[in-house]
């Protein structure tokens, strides 16, 4: 007999299916994406342009049956763009809110680092709250929604680095990199006389992915994975290479991350592996390297693993 978390697996396991057709042979950077989206968080990804970032958020957005808008940010992009904006109307002389791009279920902003600080701000506010505010009035956004920005790497023209508070607003940061040969080719031949975008089904509604979401949240976590989360989560405030570590906001979205993983796998509880797979991704980006590190050329990723090695892993009863 099947379980309602069965019934959860299978559902996301066909979804994980169907973006695979479009995005070829990137499945542990789409099963991470989808575990972010599961996890109620929002996926910065960093890479070159023309790696298929735009395809695979237009993939989920189709697959989850989403609304979705992209913006293409460039400095001369407004806040109003993002959040609307109030026209008069000239009938009854009130004031008619004009929604922004971001009102819809999965928001793709585009090079979102070439944008303005008032404009990504602007961003921060829905990202983070859930809402928008226009002239003193609060609107709220669609449930669920989901930010996938993509930024250039640093150094690009015309680009700055991101603000650390916003930094902190993505549960994950991935990078899809460059195809190889064998997938190259296989992208190639699928797309000959056809569009395997326009062939994508919607195998969940928004209010479907809803309630998904709110069982993944409901997975548990041992008393003893939540001490581990912390106790990882600490080392990273007492490193040497790590000038500011991860905030509790991090402790949150690493254990967020960790269930969506679990579920993911096939189950409704968090293991320490699970806490193992996400632990990188998902804090690597909240933290500030000390001079010593950048002197030496440590990155993020090689300290986060170190303390990874170094933190005992609980075994569970």
């Amino acid at each position: 007999m099947q379980t309602k978390s069965d019934a959860v697996i299978s559902r996301v396991q066909r979804i994980l299916g169907q973006v695979r057709r479009v995005v070829v042979g990137k499945d542990q950077t789409l099963l991470w994406v989808l575990a972010a989206i599961l996890a109620k968080g929002h996926i910065l990804l960093e890479d070159i342009p023309g790696v298929g970032k735009t395809t695979m958020a237009l993939a989920f957005s189709k697959t989850l049956g989403l609304s979705y808008n992209r913006v293409q940010f460039t400095p001369d992009v407004l806040p109003s763009d993002i959040t609307g904006y109030s026209v008069l109307n000239q009938t009854d002389g009130t004031m008619v809110y004009q929604p922004g791009a971001v009102l819809c279920n999965l928001f793709l902003a585009d090079e979102l680092n070439r944008a303005t600080s008032r404009t990504q701000s602007a961003l921060l506010e829905a990202m983070e709250e859930g809402q928008v505010t226009v002239d003193g009035k609060t609107y709220r956004l669609p449930d669920p929604f989901i930010v996938i920005a993509t930024q250039n790497p640093t150094g690009a023209a015309g680009t700055q680095l991101l603000p650390d508070s916003q930094m902190d607003r993505f549960a994950i940061r991935l990078s899809l990199g460059y195809p190889s040969a064998k997938d190259e080719v296989a992208m190639v031949l699928g797309r000959q006389g056809r569009d395997p975008l326009t062939e994508l089904m919607p195998l969940l509604t928004a209010g479907e992915l809803s309630l998904i979401r709110e069982e993944v949240a409901a997975t548990y976590v041992a008393p003893e994975v939540v001490g581990y989360i912390v106790e990882l989560i600490t080392a990273t405030r007492a490193n040497a290479y790590i000038l500011r570590g991860a905030s509790p906001r991090a402790t949150l979205s690493a254990t967020a991350m960790a269930k969506a993983v679990a579920r993911l796998r096939g189950r409704d509880y968090v293991v320490p592996e699970d806490v193992k797979e996400v632990f990188v991704h998902t804090i690597a980006h909240r933290l500030l390297l000390s001079a010593k590190a950048q002197g030496q050329g440590v990155d993020a990723q090689q300290v986060l693993r170190e303390i990874l090695s170094s933190v005992p892993v609980p075994k569970l009863k």
